[in-house]
């Protein structure tokens, strides 16, 4: 087949470029010029040849134009977009007195967004506050910058507010944290125990993600100092929430106090650990403070027993139990409905048996269940969530 095809090709070929005869006549004389078919296709060959390259280099020069003003459409885009960034800047240094007002109206709203949610600021310091204030130093470079860059005096101005809030907000952190000492010191309590956990780095990690308040990377020290003690005011905080602060059940129904009296089962003098509450069987029992459950499950002598873990070394036990209506590692909020009151365990009735221990040591509940909830109102604050009527 292959062969056939060629053959019929050459015989196309052929009578394409037939051999011709030409004949000229010179000086009297005629010569003969023969052609043969061969010849003829090659000269057509070198000829469809020089007209290919000619057309491929004709294709080069106008793909070449094409890209070249594609180039150049690009430029034009380009230069056309850096024009619109220097306008903006142009915008920007021509009015810097509006950019100036929109910074102004930002720390506005910043100020009395914290306010309505944490109160006011103090911004007058007391005897004895280790607080900066800056409104002095502040004052001065607002008439440098006024005098030296008139057009700048506005952003001075911004940031002498700025700095003022971050110190008033530090003052507040502060006081919330000194009331919250003066509470615990009032039911007992060690503070100090309460800002451990600002120290503990034992179980701590992830990804750096340093903060800084300038272009070279450095924290002002007053935010810096503004962030210490708001992490020491939210331990604190956090620790006054672990306070017994709700009864776990009726406090007229306590059938037995805490510390030494006669055991109702030998009739000897004995101590007791925690107060008795008196009722049904049935009746429900309240977790006296946030917290995580830590143990669901029966104890010598307790019966059916409920612990639950505030932080801090405070814990709470409900013992007697009919049924349980928790679970351990379930975290809980102060008046959570965790069980009820049964006959459990070494009891001679229906009722609640609560302790309080701290570091594992049995303490009086009663200062916290009668005292707490109105000594803790008053270190919230008004504007604590849960100091809100």
């Amino acid at each position: 087949m292959q062969k056939l095809n060629r053959g019929a090709l050459a015989a196309r070929l052929r009578n394409w470029f037939p051999e011709r005869e030409f004949f000229m006549r010179s000086e009297g004389q005629v010569r003969f010029i023969r052609i043969s078919a061969k010849l003829q296709m090659r000269a057509a060959a070198l000829v469809a040849g020089l007209l290919i390259a000619w057309a491929g280099t004709m294709a080069w020069v106008a793909v070449g134009s094409l890209v070249a003003g594609w180039r150049q459409d690009d430029l034009l885009d380009r230069e056309a977009k850096i024009a619109s960034a220097e306008s903006r800047v142009a915008a920007y240094r021509s009015n810097i007195g509006k950019v100036a007002d929109d910074l102004q109206r930002r720390q506005d709203f910043i100020i009395k967004l914290v306010e309505t949610h944490v109160g006011d600021l103090p911004a007058v310091p007391k005897a004895g506050e280790t607080v900066s204030d800056s409104s002095s130093e502040a004052a001065r470079t607002i008439d440098k910058v006024s005098a030296a860059v008139p057009e700048a005096a506005p952003l001075a101005r911004i940031e002498a507010r700025q700095l003022a809030f971050v110190e008033n907000l530090t003052r507040l952190a502060d006081r919330r944290s000194a009331a919250a000492e003066a509470a615990m010191r009032k039911l007992g309590l060690n503070p100090r125990r309460m800002l451990a956990s600002l120290d503990d780095r034992t179980a701590m990690g992830g990804p750096l993600e340093p903060l800084s308040t300038s272009a070279n990377g450095t924290l002002d020290p007053r935010f810096r100092r503004l962030g210490l003690s708001l992490a020491r005011m939210d331990a604190l905080q956090r620790g006054l929430d672990g306070i017994p602060q709700v009864l776990p059940a009726s406090i007229e129904s306590i059938s037995s106090g805490f510390g030494y009296r006669t055991d109702p089962f030998s009739g000897g003098g004995a101590f007791h650990a925690g107060l008795d509450f008196r009722g049904p069987t049935g009746a429900p029992i309240f977790a006296a403070a946030k917290g995580r459950v830590s143990f669901v499950g029966r104890r010598q002598g307790y019966g059916n027993c409920v612990e639950i873990d505030h932080g801090n070394g405070l814990l709470t036990r409900y013992a007697h139990m009919s049924a349980f209506r928790t679970q351990v590692g379930k975290e809980v909020v102060a008046g959570a409905r965790i069980g009820a009151i049964g006959n459990t365990g070494r009891s001679t009735g229906p009722h609640l048996h609560f302790e309080v221990r701290l570091n594992d040591r049995p303490i009086n509940p009663r200062p916290f269940l009668e005292v707490a909830p109105h000594v803790l109102e008053e270190a919230r604050g008004p504007q604590h969530p849960a100091g809100r009527s």
